[in-house]
């Protein structure tokens, strides 16, 4: 098909029709591939030659989300509205489903929406027949920063990995932390929060903590002054409340309403928007977690859970070659447990190409080309579609709001047709709910009542500073000042200093003698390295 021959979108300035038949040809072929005998969700309806169609439904079949996807799109082009459409239709077919509200305004998932003569218009144009309706939801925030439920991570079962990409480790750094971790695992101290890992780690370089990791390398001051460093700077940033008790259950997300239909749990993170790499690292242990406990069952009728990760970029963006590796593997694995995700971010080009093989549905909005690279970002996105009836350079360039190119895995595993797709109208409100009913929300949960209020037990910090007490009624003289400038050396002054400030604290003979009498355990793992004590 030529250019010239290409089927106008409902932005050219062709005048449009609404049609109930499927015109013979090319666009027979795309309907009769979204032609499922199954459950289904519906996205829309097919738009071609100018005309948007309702007899040709554009679908996606129930039991293939747990293939994954992407939900792709410049700025202001519907993404966020097709997210809310698909959550809809899951919470409605008894699906659990995750979404990360990074702007938000997906609180209105909750709440009916609004009638309105755009909302006939289009639910019209699509044949919907569009009726106002609420879904249960829970919503949570991390730490408890803004609304919602805390949701929290002891620094234990965060595991070395996923710690070691928020606080911006090199790779040496990193398998450090990882041995402080495994020490920490061996010797059941309990590392709840960032204090106690603060403790450890300044442990394991002083006079008494040294020999423990002599047999395995041991860690230098200088890489224990950086990682007390990064510690340090990342409390400042106000992110020490993310990590303590009571750690989230993510069984929490497998929820189902009294009435059969699926939570929606949105997770609020307006107030870590200046965060990014934290809240996307969170919701990569959210999502490792719920592989850590899921069992392997195969492929179902219907998924337990689909997890929307929005801001995907973020999660890639300075990625260690491991991390990735471990990533692509998680993604590829937890399909057999029941879990869906969908990556949501600006072009396919965000997510590596082994993570994007793996994405059989998609959704790709509008692309702008203002730029050379935009231009470059529009022609890869192309080649990452089937062949298909369409000029997609010039589709992807002209579709309007709330319109998109689709293509998604059959009931049979095969690639379905692209389809230039109007999508179907949102049923809930689209927008935020006011904060009074929200926070109303939030509150008669019954979720709230186990997760609102922090819990700071006895741990390794705890542990540590147990018998300081007995330090200060027996205070060891003070050195003369004038000697202070002799204890620094200049190669290493930051690093070496730091950690001497944390050793000098006295709490460290407690913990040598404390630690040999624990039994070792060795937790196990996952492939981001995160675990968590069995309920």
């Amino acid at each position: 098909m030529s250019v010239s021959d290409q089927p106008p979108t409902s932005t050219d300035a062709v005048p449009e029709a609404v049609s109930g038949v499927v015109p013979e040809g090319p666009a027979a072929a795309i309907a009769a591939g979204y032609a499922f005998r199954g459950d289904a969700l519906d996205l829309g309806a097919l738009l071609w030659d100018g005309a948007c169609h309702p007899g040709a439904r554009i679908r996606v079949p129930l039991g293939l989300l747990n293939r994954h996807g992407l939900v792709a799109g410049a700025t202001g082009t519907g993404k966020t509205k097709t997210l809310q459409l698909i959550a809809e239709q899951l919470s409605a077919q008894g699906v659990p489903v995750f979404l990360a509200d990074v702007k938000g305004d997906l609180s209105g998932l909750s709440a009916p929406g609004r009638d309105g003569e755009k909302v006939r218009e289009r639910a019209a144009q699509v044949g919907q027949e569009w009726t106002a309706t609420g879904f249960p939801c829970a919503f949570y925030g991390l730490g408890g920063l803004g609304a919602g439920i805390p949701v929290r991570a002891t620094v234990t079962s965060f595991g070395p990995v996923l710690l070691a990409k928020v606080l911006q480790l090199n790779r040496t750094q990193e398998q450090s932390l990882g041995l402080i971790f495994h020490y920490a695992d061996r010797k059941g101290l309990e590392l709840v929060d960032l204090k106690d890992l603060r403790a450890v780690v300044a442990f394991l370089v002083s006079d008494e903590g040294r020999p423990e990791l002599k047999g395995v390398g041991g860690l230098s001051t200088a890489t224990a002054g950086v990682i007390l460093r990064s510690l340090t700077a990342f409390e400042q940033q106000g992110t020490a409340e993310f990590f303590g008790e009571p750690e989230f259950d993510t069984a929490e997300l497998l929820r189902t309403a009294e009435d059969g239909r699926g939570v929606v749990s949105v997770l609020e993170l307006p107030a870590v928007q200046d965060k990014p790499q934290l809240f996307s690292t969170f919701l990569m242990w959210l999502l490792a977690d719920l592989f850590h406990d899921l069992p392997e069952v195969g492929d179902l009728d219907r998924p337990k859970l689909v997890f929307f990760f929005d801001e995907a970029h973020l999660l890639f963006s300075g990625a260690s070659k491991a991390f990735l590796e471990s990533i692509t593997q998680t993604v590829r694995l937890i399909r057999s447990k029941g879990v869906g995700v969908f990556f949501v971010t600006q072009t396919p080009k965000d997510v590596p190409a082994d993570v994007l093989a793996q994405l059989g549905n998609r959704v790709q909005h509008a692309l702008r080309a203002f730029t050379p690279d935009d231009a470059k970002a529009l022609k890869a996105t192309v080649r990452t579609f089937p062949d298909s009836a369409y000029d997609l350079e010039e589709v992807l360039t002209g579709l309007g709001t709330g319109e998109a190119v689709v293509t998604v895995l059959g009931e049979t595993g095969a690639p379905t047709p692209v389809a230039v797709t109007r999508l179907r109208a949102p049923e809930s409100l689209m927008g935020p709910v006011d904060a009074a009913a929200l926070d109303a929300a939030v509150r008669g949960s019954e979720a709230y009542g186990r997760y609102a209020t922090a819990v700071d037990r006895e741990s390794a910090y705890e542990r540590l500073t147990a018998e300081q007490p007995r330090a200060d009624e027996e205070p060891v003289p003070e050195k003369p000042r004038a000697a202070e400038p002799a204890r620094r050396a200049p190669e290493s002054g930051d690093d070496e200093s730091l950690v001497r400030q944390v050793v000098g604290s006295g709490m460290f003979k407690s913990l040598a003698r404390s630690v040999g009498t624990q039994l070792g355990r060795e937790i196990t793992r996952s492939l981001f390295g995160t675990s968590r004590r069995r309920r």
